[in-house]
Formats: C-alpha cells, sequence, structure tokens
C-alpha cells in the first residue's frame, strides 16, 4: 500500500501568463465553478479578469497564480491575493478556483497555503481575508484546512451589486 506522500499529486504555482486565459474561461466561465459566485461570466468579463491577473505582476498591489499539478504541470485552477480594505484596515483578500475534474483532491488547500507564503513573503500587510460563501463547503473546507480563522458570517458584494451571505475567515501573516 502507498503511504500519503506517494498518493497525493505534486501542486504548485506558478505566475499568470499572458496564455493562460483558457484557465480563468475553465474556471469563472464554467456554470459548476461558479455557482456560490452568481454563475459563470460572459468572455468579455473573462478577458477582463484576464487582463487585471496579467497587470497585477510586479506592482506590489497582489499577485495571482495558476494552480498546475502532475508530472506534466497540468493547469487546474487559480489563486492569488490582492489589495483590498476591510474593517478600517489594509489587508490582502485571496480567492481560488480549481477546475472541476480537480475537485476533492485537496489541491486548492495545497495552492493556498502556496500563495500565502508568497503574501507572507511580500511583507506588506498584516493579515488575508478570504470571503467564501456560507453555502460554498469546499471553499470553507479550503479556509479552515490552510489555517485561516473563521471570524464570521458577512454581507459581501459579490459580483458586484449582488449582495451575499459570506464567511470573513483571516489568516495572519
Amino acid at each position: 500500500m502507498l503511504d500519503d506522500a506517494e498518493t497525493i499529486e505534486p501542486v504548485e504555482i506558478r505566475d499568470w501568463e499572458a496564455g493562460d486565459l483558457a484557465v480563468v474561461g475553465a474556471t469563472m466561465g464554467a456554470a459548476a465553478a461558479t455557482r456560490h459566485l452568481g454563475g459563470p461570466e460572459p468572455a468579455a468579463k473573462l478577458a477582463e479578469r484576464h487582463a487585471r491577473y496579467l497587470a497585477l505582476a510586479g506592482t506590489g498591489l497582489g499577485r495571482m497564480f495558476v494552480i498546475v499539478t502532475g508530472p506534466d504541470a497540468r493547469p487546474a485552477g487559480s489563486v492569488g491575493f490582492w489589495d483590498a480594505e476591510w474593517a478600517g484596515a489594509q489587508v490582502y483578500e485571496m480567492g481560488w478556483s480549481v477546475l472541476p475534474a480537480f475537485w476533492g483532491r485537496g489541491i486548492a488547500t495545497r495552492a493556498t497555503v502556496l500563495a500565502l507564503a508568497h503574501a507572507r513573503e511580500a511583507r506588506k500587510h498584516r493579515r488575508v481575508h478570504a470571503f467564501p460563501s456560507v453555502d460554498n463547503a469546499a471553499s470553507n473546507a479550503v479556509c479552515r484546512k490552510a489555517g485561516f480563522t473563521l471570524a464570521g458570517e458577512v454581507v459581501v458584494d459579490y459580483p458586484p451589486g449582488h449582495p451575499m451571505r459570506a464567511n470573513d475567515w483571516r489568516y495572519d501573516l
């Protein structure tokens, strides 16, 4: 029998690149992956999101990554953090999205831990917050397993113009 180290596929993150529009399309453009986020985004919004992800590089305002897995480093989703204001404080907000074909493998949690290390290395903010929908059991589990602390339930505006009941998870860097 294989031990856990041998049965878990490798997970790495790499910086977002110009050729990664398909990754954002397969996550934020997919109904299954966005059911807790207001549904799939249209092509124009996906292109805008991709441009925002690219624009973060080197700004010091955050960082977006592609999650890759397996020996061939297949794209499995995205994870990142960006500057935000929460409760009067400057913080990082963090989010992730994993392609449905990769769900249930612990990939989001491991990628989140890797991205948290980059946020810590930036030495810019004291905290990272994540705001998964209260109905998104998988993303709330990612927060718990990655070491976030549940601060409570809040209402956030996501997508913009649509109030969403979310859990405020915080991570002290």
